[in-house]
């Protein structure tokens, strides 16, 4: 990787990545996703109760917004459409799942959210992620599929906790 030694670009590409878990050359959106997971536990183990739920919506806020802000520089950067190593997507779409799914066990919710949202959205098997995946670009092209999957995964543990509580606890 050869980028400049200008601050900005570094503290772009750091951020991008999601402090290097996207540069993995196996599964970079998924390994990305685990800045997400490590965020959303340290909220749920380091506020009280009625500060997370406020906390993972400023976390999910200020990745949808860096997702925005550096789309294009990314997209430049790796010269291709939303480049795998560009993770801010799946690390917004994780912390989407805890916001929308609020019951259960933390342990429970991390493995199911997780396995639920990447299995979606690696695979897009519910429209319309394909859809937005395929037609819509730029900032709003790369985040929205992963926002869809994340709301499936959290739909889909809802479900489950509806049908057998017991699992979710």
């Amino acid at each position: 990787m050869n980028f400049s030694e200008k601050p900005k670009q570094k503290i772009a590409f750091f951020i991008g990545t999601a402090c290097g878990l996207g540069l993995s050359p196996i599964l970079p959106g998924t390994c990305g996703a685990l800045l997400g997971v490590a965020v959303h536990v340290g909220i749920v183990l380091m506020l009280p109760a009625s500060l997370q739920m406020p906390a993972l919506l400023l976390a999910f806020a200020i990745f949808c917004a860096a997702n925005h802000l550096l789309t294009d520089w990314a997209e430049t950067f790796w010269g291709e459409k939303d480049p795998p190593h560009f993770v801010l997507d799946e690390v917004a779409g994780y912390l989407l799942v805890p916001i929308l799914f609020r019951e259960g066990s933390l342990l429970k919710v991390v493995l199911w959210g997780f396995f639920l949202f990447r299995l979606l959205d690696i695979f897009k098997l519910l429209p319309p992620a394909r859809l937005i995946d395929e037609q819509l670009e730029g900032p709003w092209g790369v985040l929205l599929d992963d926002l869809v999957s994340a709301g499936y995964a959290a739909w889909i543990m809802a479900v489950i906790f509806w049908v057998a509580p017991g699992w979710m606890m």
